[in-house]
Parts: structure tokens; sequence; C-alpha cells
């Protein structure tokens, strides 16, 4: 087979253009799918004769179940965007535009599209992007700075950063990373050398408005709960994975020692000084310092 595959931002073949001596079963045996699932996108019978120059779809054509909306494509055909209907699911939306689920997220600039954190990435009526805008080659190469979870807490720009490339890199949103960097400014290129904050530490959010503690080089170490802050706000403020990992029980079996003000919902006792860092856990035994 020497025919012209057509490929998506991420690589992912969409289409394949026919040569002479081209056969469906080869050409379905070459992408890794069945020769009857590949008649079947094409509208064609397993065994049909393909003439030089078709140009065969490697995924599914048109609404199915789990992504039943229309989207949008570019000139050769690839998706490039989808609003959400009812009904849809994460594996529909994934299998029908043929991209996986950490493809999405990098193309909507999110950490995840699972469901996690009561934080729903596929709701009804949302415009999703499924493809990601070209970026400078030089991107992504400058100091960052983690925190004890790996989240990227700082980073220093290098010549070809763009919002693009730093929130694909970061899955962080241009709207995020200005209000986490007022100096920035959304129009203008962003200097190489900057060193731009990551995450909304400094900036007080809904259901985690309390103040922090830091090390010297500005990670934050501990976190004081306000009222109406929330384990899933907190956590999201400081690039935390999971809190608990830093907060063991009191004494005996699993849980956290701080307290909740009301358990379903996560909302949290105000006053608590609760760890943001692995590094200096507390109640975990054997590892705090």
């Amino acid at each position: 087979m020497s025919g012209e595959t057509i490929i998506d931002s991420f690589g992912n073949a969409d289409y394949y253009i026919t040569v002479a001596d081209d056969a469906l079963a080869l050409v379905a045996e070459a992408y890794g799918f069945s020769e009857a699932k590949l008649a079947g996108f094409n509208g064609l019978q397993p065994g049909a004769v393909l003439a030089p120059g078709t140009k065969l779809r490697l995924m599914p054509e048109g609404p199915g179940i789990g992504a039943s909306g229309a989207a949008v494509v570019d000139t050769a055909g690839i998706p490039t965007s989808y609003t959400i209907e009812h009904d849809d699911t994460l594996a529909g939306i994934t299998y029908r535009f043929n991209v996986t689920a950490d493809q999405l997220a990098e193309a909507n600039k999110v950490p995840f599209v699972q469901e996690q954190g009561n934080v729903y990435f596929v709701r009804e009526g949302r415009t999703i992007q499924l493809q990601k805008n070209p970026v400078d080659s030089r991107s992504g190469t400058g100091q960052a700075v983690e925190n004890s979870w790996g989240t990227t807490v700082f980073y220093t720009t290098v010549d070809g950063d763009s919002f693009d490339s730093l929130g694909y890199q970061f899955r962080v949103g241009t709207a995020e990373i200005l209000q986490y960097n007022p100096s920035l400014v959304e129009t203008e290129p962003i200097p190489a050398g900057t060193k731009l904050r990551m995450t909304a530490a400094d900036l007080p959010v809904e259901g985690a408005r309390g103040t922090y503690t830091a090390d010297a080089n500005g990670i934050p170490l501990t976190y004081t709960t306000v009222a109406g802050d929330t384990e899933v706000q907190v956590a999201a403020r400081f690039g935390v994975t999971m809190l608990s990992d830093a907060n063991g029980p009191t004494s005996g079996g699993g849980g956290v020692w701080y307290q909740y003000t009301h358990v379903p919902s996560g909302e949290l006792a105000a006053g608590q000084t609760i760890s943001v860092s692995l590094d200096q856990p507390i109640n975990m035994p054997g590892l705090d310092s």
C-alpha cells in the first residue's frame, strides 16, 4: 500500500486514498480493522473493488450511539469541533472522532475528560475541540518547577512558547493563564524567560478562599480552610491529586484527620490547616516530618 494517509493534528489516521491494486481487506488489515468494519465506515460491501483515488474513511461516518450530534469538519474532512448532545458519552465521542481521551483533554486544555471530582467534561450543550492548533517546535522546553504531586506550579518560558503551546502541555486554558499571570496580554507574545504561575494557588477561588504557606521556591505546603471550602476545590487550586494522600486519619483505619461540615458535598470545617504537600504530610505514620 502506497496511497496517501490523511492524519489529524495528533497523527491519527482518518482517511486513506487508494492506489492501483489496493484491496479493502488489505487496507483494513493495515489500519487494524476488520474488512466488515472498514466497509461499514464507507457504505461498501466486503470484497468491494476499490478504484484508484478512492478516499476511504478510517473512522465512523456521521452520528452514532454516544455521539449523536453534528460535527464541524475542515476541508480535509477532519472533525474539528463538536457540540455535545443529550445521552452522549465519552466512549461514543472518542470512538466516532478517532481520538483518545487524553488527546481530547489536550485539545481542550483540561487535565482529564473522565468524570472526576464532580467535574463533568461531557455535558449537554458544551462545544468541545477535537483538534489542537499548530505550535512552534521550540515550545515547551523551558524549566518547570513541580509540586510533590508532579503538577507544574511554575514554568519559565522559551522562544516559541504561546498560550496554545502552554495550554496543551500543562492542560490549562488561556483564560486561566491570564488569571494566574495578570501581567500577560492575550494578544501579545509571551517573552522568553518569563516565569509563569501555572496553578491558581495565588488566586482564591469558589470553594477554596483561604490562605496558604509555601516553601522557599513558592511551592504550597499547607492551606487553612474558611467557610464554604470543599475538598475538590482546594485540591484543584493547588494542583493536588488527592488531599487524603497527605492527610491521614487521626488514629486507626482509613479516612482523613480533618473535619467536614457536610460530607456529601465535601464541604470542610473552617479553621483547619491541611497539608497540600506529600513532602510534609499530616498524620501519616512514618512519613510526618
